[in-house]
């Protein structure tokens, strides 16, 4: 039997094994059925135990489980602090962090794609990987630049051998999680997360099409002063070169920047996925902290677009239409805008005022000039959206999200955990007045 195969089957085994282990410490810890909120019904110690299994578990895993877990963690905020804290390190760790390969099949993967003297390209190469993600790993090197034009550091990135069929091999046994991951927060639909996975599999699995978009990237915000993509310097189907970048990354920040960094670190990644539709016709669509870097010039770094969404012709202007409206008070006008966009049934009654009273919330982050992200805000959010008591949640069953707006509505929701996480204050409407279309100034 090979690595891989064996690999795969121990990966399956410890998924498997989740939802096992959780269900024995549900009936021990409560000997009812789970109804409303987690924390209404499971003690602190259950949620405590099973959290620490899954994000173990999830962090020892490549491929899907990896990906899950980091589009999971940024989703942290919203978490009962009692079961946030604990926690918060090992969620962090699952944004940066994955068992490396050994030198052996990185130097086999790089001979297969730079070719046998693929030694040549660089003055140096570090064995050592700085860092690792779902897909690949990456590692410190200096690239010879193949004209002559002399040297620099870069950034390796290089794809797992058999990352694809692990990909889908983690994808499919998670599909199995979402009654567990409710538990621990209730409301979160896992379901259309890891559709939409599924679909970027062939992209995200494509370093030449990252390259792509990220040579797309760093055309728009070429000499830009708050935003910085690196340059992509050598791309093959499963190897990645690109500029390295010195930063601090916003975990670090979350874990211990200054009020001022954090605050600059929120605004400056809203001025991001806000302005990439229209200056770039793509979105960053992987918003979690381990993808960006605070630079010593005070500009955003941001690396990895294996995942991004192709928006060539920018946001779209219902979003800041109905937005506007919302803040306006306008609620027929907000109705009607939801079954013209596919959110509402075009048959079903529903109440006007219901549906503002649902969206309102939602908004209060534009609707003053500045606001402060917070996790308790987040968790506030959380609690009145998911909990079936809550005239939000009944409401919400009335609503649909069509599928052109499933990845806006996941970047949304992940880049909002990050600024909670952050906790940063900014003038996010005047943000979203720059830059996304429709959005009318509110008197």
């Amino acid at each position: 039997m090979t690595d891989i195969p064996r690999r795969a089957m121990s990966r399956t085994a410890k998924l498997a094994a989740l939802p096992l282990g959780f269900a024995g410490r549900t009936v021990l810890g409560m000997g009812k059925r789970v109804t409303g909120l987690a924390s209404d019904v499971i003690s602190a110690e259950i949620q405590q135990r099973t959290a620490e299994q899954l994000f173990s578990v999830l962090g020892q895993l490549k491929g899907g489980a990896m990906k899950f877990g980091q589009a999971l963690s940024v989703f942290e905020a919203a978490l009962p602090e009692e079961i946030a804290a604990p926690y918060r390190q090992a969620l962090t760790k699952l944004q940066e962090a994955a068992p490396p390969l050994p030198a052996a099949t990185v130097h086999k993967v790089l001979a297969e794609q730079l070719g046998p003297a693929w030694r040549e390209h660089f003055d140096k190469f570090n064995d050592t990987p700085a860092a690792a993600a779902s897909i690949g790993q990456v590692h410190r090197a200096v690239w010879r630049d193949p004209d002559g034009g002399g040297s620099r550091d870069a950034a390796v990135k290089i794809q797992y051998p058999g990352a694809g069929d692990a990909l889908l091999t983690d994808l499919k046994q998670l599909s199995r999680l979402g009654g567990m991951f409710r538990a621990i927060q209730p409301g979160l639909d896992v379901k259309p997360l890891l559709v939409e996975l599924r679909e970027r599999i062939t992209e995200e699995l494509d370093y030449e099409l990252e390259a792509e978009s990220q040579r797309a990237f760093a055309a728009a915000y070429a000499d830009d002063k708050e935003i910085f993509i690196p340059a992509v310097l050598a791309a093959t189907p499963r190897v990645l070169v690109t500029e390295w970048i010195e930063g601090t990354p916003l975990a670090e920040i979350i874990r211990a920047g200054t009020e001022e960094q954090r605050d600059e670190a929120g605004r400056l990644m809203a001025i991001l996925h806000l302005s990439a539709p229209a200056r770039a016709g793509l979105l960053h669509a992987d918003p979690h902290p381990g993808n960006f870097r605070l630079l010593p010039d005070g500009r955003l770094g941001v690396i990895d677009f294996g995942a991004v969404a192709r928006m060539p012709e920018g946001t779209p202007e219902p979003i800041g239409r109905l937005a506007g409206l919302a803040l306006r008070g306008e609620a027929d006008g907000v109705v009607e805008g939801l079954r013209e966009e596919g959110f509402v049934s075009p048959t079903e009654p529903i109440d006007a005022q219901a549906v503002l009273d649902f969206i309102r919330p939602m908004l209060t982050p534009v609707a003053e000039e500045e606001f402060r992200f917070t996790r308790a805000w987040l968790r506030a959010e959380a609690t009145r959206l998911a909990s079936p008591r809550s005239p939000a949640y009944q409401l919400s069953r009335q609503l649909n999200l069509p599928p052109s707006y499933l990845l806006i509505h996941r970047v949304t929701l992940g880049s909002i955990g990050v600024l909670c996480q952050l906790e940063a204050k900014a003038p996010y409407r005047s943000i979203l007045e720059r830059w996304l279309p429709g959005f009318a100034p509110v008197a």
